[in-house]
């Protein structure tokens, strides 16, 4: 079964990426969303998974005034259709907060 891992909290103030990421299996895939997406920007000092694709909400980039920021290398940026298409995707979500 895989799952698509929705975290939206600060890996700055919150453990919720760090616990997601240890339950991260094989096949699941990780949005990060909210004040999550500063993980994403390059050189931040956050968690990071070592395997499953990482996607971020890019109208939360831009919220943050993060969008022209360098990303993780790997990460995928999509919008709201995006977003939905990942949940249609995957057998099952699992919001981290």
């Amino acid at each position: 079964m895989s799952l698509l891992h929705i975290v939206a909290k600060s890996p700055f103030t919150h453990q919720a990426l760090a616990a997601c990421l240890a339950r991260l299996g094989q096949g699941d895939a990780l949005l990060l969303m909210e004040d999550a997406v500063a993980a994403a920007v390059a050189g931040a000092a956050t968690p990071w998974p070592d395997r499953g694709p990482v996607f971020v909400l890019s109208p939360d980039l831009a919220a943050r005034g993060l969008a022209d920021r360098p990303l993780r290398s790997g990460v995928t940026l999509v919008d709201y259709g995006g977003f939905v298409d990942l949940a249609a995707r995957h057998d099952g979500t699992l919001s981290w907060f």
